[in-house]
């Protein structure tokens, strides 16, 4: 039984990974993401047994908010949460927070296919990984999902922005006022 939220690391911020602005460029923030999830995928047995099996996951949407800098030698650890499973889909969660003072850095939501990497095609995730991906997701439903789970991209054109996750609602001030 995986624990609910799932941590990975601590991971250090590289130097090679800072940016022209002195902070962790943001491509990295997804490489970082992408370590949690291989720490994860080991004990739901989506890791190599999976691969030797013919099978992987491949992620069909991706969405990464960004919320604090983080500089070259901070530490960072991970906590990544199924939000749902069905026969060919997972749906997870990840939140990055500095070590040192806890703040919350990144989060990222994603939806993970399974895939046939014979045919290279959505398939039904393999007998074998199926009851400790179902108990997984039982045991990460009990954890309430986190309130900026289903965000999109606010469209500088959309008349009603959902609000933002602390409540506030935030505008361009490009926005063209209502007629």
């Amino acid at each position: 039984m995986i624990p609910a939220p799932f941590r990975s690391g601590p991971f250090i911020v590289r130097p090679e990974w800072i940016d022209y602005n002195g902070h962790l460029n943001l491509a990295y923030y997804l490489v970082l993401f992408d370590m949690a999830t291989d720490a994860l995928w080991a004990p739901l047995g989506l890791g190599d047994g999976l691969r030797a099996a013919g099978f992987g996951t491949f992620a069909a949407e991706s969405h990464i908010l960004y919320r604090a800098e983080l500089l070259a030698g901070e530490e960072v650890v991970i906590d990544s949460q199924i939000l749902g499973l069905d026969d060919k889909r997972l749906h997870g969660a990840h939140e990055m927070r500095r070590v040192q003072d806890g703040a919350l850095a990144s989060m990222q939501e994603l939806m993970y296919l399974s895939v046939d990497m014979r045919t290279r095609r959505v398939a039904p995730w393999p007998e074998a990984v199926v009851a400790g991906l179902q108990d997984a997701a039982a045991t990460h439903a009990a954890v309430p999902p986190p309130d900026w789970v289903g965000r999109r991209v606010m469209s500088l054109h959309d008349p009603h922005p959902r609000p933002h996750p602390e409540g506030e609602e935030r505008r361009s001030s490009f926005r063209p006022s209502p007629a």
